[in-house]
């Protein structure tokens, strides 16, 4: 009688969606640093008598911190989505977001608002857009 023992079969795990996390990190920390530049961005119009007044609401530099880490939540969301089935989702996630801050703007232009409270509007959307798209784009393949 013969008595063979296998080795031991070691496998590797690859995880598919280990990039996650990473991508999360990154895109979390990016918002919050968006999300601190616009409030600033904000703060400094309103100092130099720019107030960023629409429709005789006044928007406090809070407001834009929040709707900016609101929107960059949703760039994140976006990001994770195309590096799930984009076949390739760091220049289709790049393409699509500067798409959609170019159509950010339109309501900027037509708000109700002085010409200084719309630029300032635009600006934060831009600040926002330059400060977290390469953050996460950098994380997609």
């Amino acid at each position: 009688m013969s008595v063979t023992t296998a080795a031991p079969v070691t496998t590797t795990r690859t995880d598919a969606h280990a990039p996650v996390l990473p991508l999360v990190r990154d895109g979390l920390a990016a918002t919050a640093v968006a999300a601190a530049a616009t409030a600033t961005v904000a703060a400094a119009a309103d100092v130099v008598g720019i107030g960023a007044t629409v429709g005789g609401a006044p928007i406090p530099p809070l407001g834009f911190a929040v709707l900016t880490a609101i929107f960059s939540v949703v760039g994140v969301l976006l990001a994770l989505g195309l590096a799930r089935w984009a076949r390739r989702p760091r220049s289709t996630f790049v393409r699509t977001t500067v798409v959609l801050t170019v159509l950010s703007l339109v309501p900027d232009v037509l708000a109700d608002a002085s010409v200084t409270t719309k630029v300032v509007l635009m600006l934060t959307h831009v600040v926002a857009a330059a400060i977290v798209v390469p953050a996460v784009a950098r994380r997609l393949s």
